[in-house]
């Protein structure tokens, strides 16, 4: 069984990587409308997907701080997306302050960009190069995953 959930994801982020991003318009925590057009990076984009209840999230969301802090000078942008749910929105903006995410917090209360992407866990990230391609996809976060996460960002930072 474990195989075929294997497969699965497998075939899932294949037909991810083949996505676009859309242009989409969310709010963010201080209820400011931002477009992923207006934040997205010069070379990359990487979007975190996360949700206050999911407790993978909140052990990758400091690695990624350290991503960040590594890359946002170099081309890259970050984006936190929380697709809390209208009873729990209230908990997203104190936990991104707590968890010192210091690149824009966007609410999908409505999971309309989840929809579009088709995503189904949490964490999910995504790379999206300049011509707004996804070039990389990762659900679940485990320590030593922000190794990968620096790879593929090594990798598609450098590609024309």
């Amino acid at each position: 069984m474990k195989s075929i959930y294997l497969v699965f994801l497998f075939f899932i982020g294949i037909q991810l990587q083949a996505q676009s991003i859309k242009n989409f318009s969310l709010k963010d925590t201080q209820n400011s409308t931002k477009s992923f057009d207006e934040l997205k990076g010069e070379k990359l984009t990487v979007i975190d997907f996360w949700a206050t209840w999911c407790k993978p999230c909140l052990k990758s969301i400091p690695a990624i701080n350290t991503i960040y802090e590594q890359y946002k000078d170099k081309g890259v942008s970050f984006i936190s997306i929380n697709c809390d749910g209208p009873r729990s929105i209230a908990k997203a903006g104190p936990m991104s302050q707590s968890l010192k995410i210091q690149y824009p917090v966007l609410l999908d209360i409505d999971s309309t960009v989840k929809t579009q992407l088709n995503l189904s866990a949490f964490p999910t990230l995504i790379i999206v190069n300049a011509k707004g391609k996804i070039v990389w996809f990762h659900e679940g976060f485990i320590s030593g995953d922000e190794k990968e996460i620096i790879a593929q960002i090594e990798k598609y930072s450098n590609e024309k």
